[in-house]
C-alpha cells in the first residue's frame, strides 16, 4: 500500500496544525504510524491522497448512515448554497427540521438548533443548571461529551470521590461541580445523590456509550436513573449525538423506551455538516434566551446550509424506516462472522453490538463499563488496526471508539470485512 503522499501532507500538516491534525484520534497515535489523508469519499468507500481504497466503518464517527456523497443530501447542499451560506437570521428551514426533530423524539417538546455536540452538551448543561438552580452534574467514566470544561473530568478514587481535572486548562473551581460514576453502576449514582442532596442539577450520560467503545445499558438501568432523576427534581440529559437517528428514528429512548428530559443531538442531524441540536420539554427549554434567563447564542446556529442537508437526511430516514431492520442484520452479519473467526482460531475475544454499532474488544472479559474496556490489549489492537488497514477496511484509529456501519454496506462488503478479520486475526497471534 502506497501512502507517499498522505506521509508527505502529514509532514507539511504538522508546521501549521498542532500535531498535524484537528482532532487528536486522527494523529493515530494509540495505534501506531502516519494518519492518511483522505481525498474522497462514496458510498461504503473512501479513497486517500494516494488513492487507496477503503470500507469504510466509521462513517464520519456516524454522520454517514446512507453512505458517502448521498445524491438527496448533496442536492439538498446545493440548492441551499446558492442561496449564500449564511445568514445570520431566522429561515424556514430552521423551522422545517425543527418540527421534523420534535416529531421522531416525543420526548422533544422544543429544540435549540447549534453548531456541534460539544456545544449542544455545554448548552444543556448550563440550562439544567439554570432551570434547577443547583450548581453540580453528574457524568459517568468513559462517556465523552466533547471538549467542555465539565466534561474533562477523571474519576477519583472511589465514586462519590470529587472529579479532578485530567487535562490542563480546566480549573480545580469547575471540576469540584462535576461528579463522577461508573457506567451502568445505579448504586453509585444513588450514593452520589445521597452525598449531595438538592445539588444535582443534572445526570448526563450516552443511553449507549460509543466512546470507551460500543457499550449497552444493563437491563433497568436507564428505567432507573429516570426514577433517582424524578424523585430528587434531577435533569436527566440524554447524549444522543452518535445515536440518535442511528439506533431509531426515536434513538435510544425509542429503542428502551426511556425518555430524558433533555436530549443533545449532532452527527446525523447534519447530514455529514458541523451541527448539533439540544431540545427538550416545553418548560425546560423555554428557560433559554431570549423567553428565559439562560443565555446561549451563535452566529451560525441554524446555518441554512447544515439545515438543509440535516433536513434532507431526517426526511430520508422517516420515510425509509425499514434502514434500521436491514442495518441491524448487517451488523449482526459482521458480528456472527467475527464470532466465528474467533471460534475458528480458539481466541475469546469481546463483541458488543446494538443497532449499527460494533466494537470488537481485545479482551475476554465482559465489557459493561469503562474499568472493563480498559482491560482490553491496546497494543494488540494497534496490530489489528493497522492489518486491517492494509487490508483495505478503515476502522476507528482507537480500542475505545465504536464502528459505525452504514446502509451501503452489501453481504459482498460484508464477507470481505469478515475475511479480512480472520486474516488479520490469525497473522497477529
Amino acid at each position: 500500500m502506497k501512502i507517499e503522499t498522505s506521509k508527505s501532507l502529514f509532514n507539511k500538516a504538522q508546521n501549521f496544525i498542532p500535531g498535524g491534525v484537528n482532532s487528536p484520534v486522527r494523529a493515530f497515535k494509540s495505534v501506531g504510524g502516519d494518519p492518511l489523508f483522505i481525498k474522497s469519499a462514496k458510498g461504503a468507500y473512501m479513497y486517500d491522497a494516494d488513492g487507496n481504497g477503503y470500507i469504510d466503518m466509521i462513517n464520519s464517527w456516524g454522520p454517514m448512515i446512507l453512505g458517502h456523497a448521498h445524491e438527496e443530501i448533496g442536492a439538498a447542499v446545493v440548492e441551499a448554497v446558492k442561496t449564500s451560506l449564511s445568514f445570520g437570521a431566522p429561515t424556514k428551514a430552521e423551522i422545517d427540521i425543527a418540527e421534523l426533530i420534535c416529531e421522531l423524539f416525543p420526548s422533544v417538546e422544543k429544540v435549540r438548533m447549534v453548531n456541534s455536540g460539544t456545544e449542544a452538551t455545554m448548552s444543556a448543561i448550563r440550562l439544567a443548571r439554570g432551570y434547577t438552580d443547583r450548581e453540580k452534574i453528574i457524568k459517568f467514566e468513559g462517556c465523552y461529551h466533547g471538549h467542555g470544561d465539565s466534561f474533562l473530568i477523571a474519576a477519583g478514587s472511589g465514586a462519590a470521590t470529587m472529579g479532578v481535572p485530567n487535562s490542563p486548562g480546566v480549573t480545580e473551581g469547575v471540576a469540584k461541580d462535576t461528579l463522577t460514576a461508573p457506567y451502568n453502576d445505579l448504586e453509585a449514582v444513588k450514593n452520589l445523590i445521597e452525598s449531595n442532596i438538592d445539588n444535582i442539577a443534572a445526570i448526563i450520560l450516552e443511553p449507549v456509550a460509543g466512546n470507551m467503545g460500543c457499550i449497552t445499558p444493563k437491563e433497568g438501568y436507564l428505567q432507573g436513573l429516570r426514577q433517582l432523576c424524578d424523585e430528587h427534581g434531577i435533569i436527566l440529559i440524554f447524549d444522543e449525538v452518535m445515536t440518535g437517528f442511528r439506533l431509531s428514528q426515536g434513538g435510544a429512548q425509542e429503542l428502551f423506551n426511556v425518555s430524558a428530559d433533555l436530549t443533545t443531538m449532532g452527527k446525523i442531524i447534519g447530514g455529514g455538516m458541523p451541527v448539533g441540536a439540544y431540545g427538550g420539554k416545553k418548560e425546560i427549554m423555554e428557560y433559554v434566551s431570549p423567553v428565559g434567563p439562560v443565555y446561549q447564542a451563535g452566529t451560525l446556529s441554524g446555518n441554512p446550509v447544515a439545515m438543509a442537508a440535516g433536513y434532507a437526511m431526517l426526511s430520508h430516514l422517516k420515510s425509509h424506516p425499514e434502514l434500521y431492520t436491514q442495518l441491524e442484520n448487517t451488523t449482526k452479519q459482521i458480528k456472527e462472522g467475527f464470532e466465528a473467526n474467533l471460534s475458528k482460531l480458539g481466541l475469546n475475544y469481546t463483541i458488543n453490538q446494538i443497532g449499527s454499532m460494533i466494537s470488537l474488544f481485545f479482551s475476554d472479559k465482559e465489557i459493561t463499563d469503562f474499568e472493563t474496556a480498559k482491560t482490553s490489549d491496546t497494543e494488540l489492537f494497534g496490530k489489528y488496526f493497522r492489518g486491517m488497514l492494509n487490508e483495505g477496511i478503515y476502522l476507528a484509529p482507537s480500542q475505545f471508539e465504536t464502528l459505525f456501519v452504514s446502509a451501503v454496506i452489501t453481504d459482498d462488503l460484508v464477507d470481505k470485512i469478515v475475511e479480512a478479520n480472520f486474516k488479520v486475526l490469525q497473522a497477529i497471534h
